[in-house]
């Protein structure tokens, strides 16, 4: 009796600390990036510029690892997104990075020119359809013009973010697979040296079984990329979503609270943002540490209420 029970002690001390490495592996690899620039760009009324920075400076004090914040896009493309540099100059220091989205060159030199700034992000379609729509250019093109934001942000000092769009499917009748979506991951990753890839949902096209499977996929073969998760969708699959990309293996994850946003080029009806506080819901049932001020996190959620309509 003694022995089994120093047996089923052993088994729950390895349990327990198998169990504690994990958590403090995922604490240490967890990326939260919030995205209030995905939330505001698709919504018709402007904004006003002190409503933002105040909005946007709630989230910098949470703890989010980083905020996708604004772009420097042509204002007849987001005209909601016209005032991005007046936007940053109101926002307050903080442990969180700051991402902003770009187009072209143009955008990308006059992004990397703030200190900052730490992320440049950009859309790279695996859809012909969608890149055309959202940067007026041909996939063979985007290529192009990631080599060269590439170059402007090593020279800068910053990194390169690469959204995968449309990685989970299309509403353009375009052919899609996994293998499409491994192959341009690999192409970019050992041709121009993209380290940071976010598989983005943009439609809502995912599902579980499809989500883990591409990131068990993606993840083992290419060791060298730091993947992410951009998932729109409907609050009732987010949990569902979030799970599956977890245990493909994911520990980027970006959102916007309350779902708000979703992307104006992509679709006639948007498809809404990850809710940031059901990925949060998620990780607090799985005993996952994300080391946001979570009372904090409440105040920005409440002031959300009054930015959307």
């Amino acid at each position: 009796m003694k022995d089994q029970d120093l047996l089923n002690g052993l088994i729950k001390n390895y349990y327990l600390n198998t169990k504690s490495k994990r958590l403090f592996l995922t604490m240490q690899k967890l990326k939260l990036i919030e995205c209030p620039r995905d939330a505001m760009q698709g919504i018709h009324d402007f904004i006003p510029t002190e409503v933002k920075i105040d909005y946007i400076n709630s989230i910098l004090a949470c703890g989010f690892h980083s905020v996708d914040f604004g772009s420097f896009v042509s204002p007849k493309a987001i005209p909601q997104l016209k005032d991005t540099r007046e936007v940053l100059d109101g926002l307050n220091t903080s442990d969180s990075k700051l991402l902003a989205i770009v187009a072209n060159e143009r955008g990308a030199n006059e992004a990397a020119s703030f200190e900052r700034i730490d992320y440049l992000g950009y859309p790279f379609s695996v859809s012909e359809e969608f890149q055309k729509r959202n940067t007026n250019s041909t996939i063979e093109e985007s290529l192009v013009r990631v080599e060269a934001i590439q170059k402007i942000a090593q020279k800068s000092n910053k990194e390169l973010v690469l959204y995968l769009s449309m990685g989970f499917g299309n509403p353009y009748g375009e052919e899609w697979h996994p293998d499409i979506v491994t192959g341009w991951s690999e192409k970019l990753y050992t041709s121009l040296d993209v380290k940071i890839q976010a598989v983005s949902d943009t439609i809502g096209a995912a599902d579980p079984k499809g989500v883990q499977s591409l990131f068990e996929t993606l993840i083992p073969s290419l060791p060298g990329v730091e993947f992410g998760a951009h998932l729109h969708t409907v609050p009732e699959n987010a949990k569902m979503l979030i799970e599956a990309a977890y245990n493909g293996g994911c520990y980027r994850f970006d959102g916007a609270i309350k779902g708000f946003g979703g992307c104006p080029m992509a679709a006639d009806d948007l498809t809404g943002n990850m809710p940031t506080e059901k990925m949060l819901e998620w990780f607090d049932e799985k005993g996952i540490v994300t080391g946001l001020d979570m009372k904090l996190f409440n105040e920005a959620m409440r002031k959300a209420l009054t930015v959307f309509p």
